[in-house]
């Protein structure tokens, strides 16, 4: 199954077993999208800057978004978009890229740099304060600085902190602990430097990691050794980010990106594959109460 989405760059697909629906973004259009598994209807959001990534809340209705230029608070309901915390304002070259919740319920994500230098941050997001008062606190990790940070995730123990800066073609694995704290960064997974990039990923209830790989036109699944254990091709050369999903979380969903790739029929559709027995686990949600 697919949906004919067109993203120019389609992102962060996103599983709500709630509301028993797929959200994802199209970066490059300034637009959220929520498709219903049971009806397949699909109601979208306008934003005012490109949205790289989100999260949701564990109050119903809201999500944490990962905008551009900073993250804010949004409501479902309203439209509304709550005050924006910036990140990086000093660095105008980049934006917010790839992200996920931790199992605290904080948001972890990376940066874009379009012009491919090594500047952008890591950064850990989390709701502080009391009453009115209260508001998204924003903390840089002790990482190296990165050109396009990605697939961040957590093993399913949340012991482990998985991530990439896309064109080294290197997913990273190291510790981290519950009060915040990152161990020594290991290479998990080394890519071929002239194939493909890693980009968004997904976790499975096993802890096996599965990578979009840009360029390639494959899903790839690396078990908790790094090892690969399967790949899955697509009709579409530039895939951005799987997640599980459907009612028994036993459908892996690939958004891919249309960008430069208009030559290509499915370039940008939204994908429904068959994960070959695997199943992922509920998303984390944004801590808010």
């Amino acid at each position: 199954m697919h949906v004919d989405s067109r993203d120019r760059l389609g992102e962060c697909a996103l599983w709500c077993d709630r509301e028993q629906a797929l959200y994802w973004t199209d970066i490059d259009s300034h637009r959220l999208f929520r498709r219903s598994h049971a009806d397949g209807v699909i109601t979208q959001w306008e934003m005012p800057e490109p949205l790289g990534s989100f999260a949701l809340c564990d109050t119903p209705g809201q999500l944490v978004l990962g905008l551009a230029s900073g993250v804010a608070m949004f409501d479902l309901v309203s439209g509304e978009i709550g005050p924006l915390t910036p990140v990086e304002a000093e660095e105008p070259r980049t934006r917010i890229n790839d992200g996920r919740c931790d199992p605290q319920g904080r948001f972890v994500f990376g940066m874009f740099n379009s012009h491919g230098a090594a500047v952008g941050g890591y950064y850990r997001a989390s709701l502080a304060g009391v009453g009115i008062g209260r508001g998204l606190v924003v903390e840089r990790l002790p990482l190296p600085p990165g050109i396009v940070g990605n697939s961040l995730n957590f093993s399913p123990d949340g012991g482990t902190l998985y991530y990439t800066d896309s064109p080294t073609r290197t997913i990273w694995a190291m510790d981290y602990r519950a009060d915040g704290r990152l161990g020594e960064r290991r290479v998990f997974v080394q890519l071929p430097l002239d194939g493909g990039e890693p980009d968004g990923a997904a976790v499975d209830a096993e802890g096996g990691l599965w990578s979009a790989i840009w360029g390639d036109g494959v899903v790839l699944r690396f078990d908790a050794q790094g090892r690969e254990t399967l790949r899955l091709a697509l009709p579409a050369s530039q895939p951005t980010c799987p997640v599980f999903g459907g009612p028994a979380l036993d459908r892996l969903f690939v958004t891919t990106a249309r960008r430069q790739c208009d030559h290509e029929p499915l370039a940008g559709a939204l994908f429904e594959l068959d994960p070959h027995g695997h199943r992922g686990r509920a998303p984390h949600r944004f801590v808010t109460r």
